[in-house]
């Protein structure tokens, strides 16, 4: 369950960034990059284990957004998650999580996501589709963008919120150790529900 969440949470991540190049009425006109504040930031995923849900999130992931407000063909979106930085709580399940089971962070220790094409939904909505790539596989997804405004921080910055959930299936990505159970069905599920909420600040 650990492998699927890492995946999602990437995907998502990549989405909410997409969105916010599109979004952000308050910037100036044309191109406009934003950096994530990871310390405000979550990447999280839920897997149901047996009849209950596990939840965990990395750690470690970077993004950088360009919005254009003027040409939304020219916003976009990349993001990294360090795949070794998976975190449930429990330090023998993360290492398992870690291992060619799983991730196989040692051959693949990262996830990305690269936004293709960035649309307006509504006012505070977007759709983002990109390439996400996990454990060497790569596959398009789309993804549903909320847009929570920008406002100063009183720092001399501006910031912007953007948050994304989805559902991603772990089997597609070559993530699918499981185990059978006796009375049927199987430990782990295969789908995966991904989280992310972004503070992203803008650079320029």
């Amino acid at each position: 369950m650990h492998r699927i969440i890492t995946r999602f949470v990437l995907a998502a991540a990549f989405v909410a960034a997409s969105a916010a190049l599109a979004s952000t009425p308050a910037a100036a006109a044309g191109a406009a990059t934003y950096s994530i504040d990871p310390t405000h930031s979550e990447v999280s995923f839920v897997v149901r284990h047996f009849v209950s849900n596990v939840r965990g999130h990395f750690k470690d992931f970077a993004a950088t957004i360009v919005r254009n407000d003027q040409d939304l063909a020219q916003a976009s979106v990349e993001f990294t998650v360090q795949v070794a930085s998976i975190d449930t709580g429990v330090e023998k399940r993360d290492n398992h999580l870690r291992s060619a089971d799983f991730f196989d962070a040692a051959t693949y220790p990262t996830l990305t996501f690269k936004s293709r094409k960035v649309e307006k939904a509504s006012e505070s909505q977007y759709r983002v589709t990109g390439d996400l790539t996990m454990r060497g596989v790569t596959k398009v997804v789309t993804l549903d963008v909320d847009y929570a405004g920008e406002m100063p921080d009183g720092f001399g910055g501006v910031r912007a919120g953007f948050s994304t959930s989805t559902k991603l299936n772990r089997k597609d990505f070559n993530i699918s150790w499981n185990r059978a159970l006796d009375g049927g069905g199987f430990m782990l599920s295969d789908d995966v529900k991904v989280e992310i909420n972004l503070e992203a600040i803008r650079q320029q």
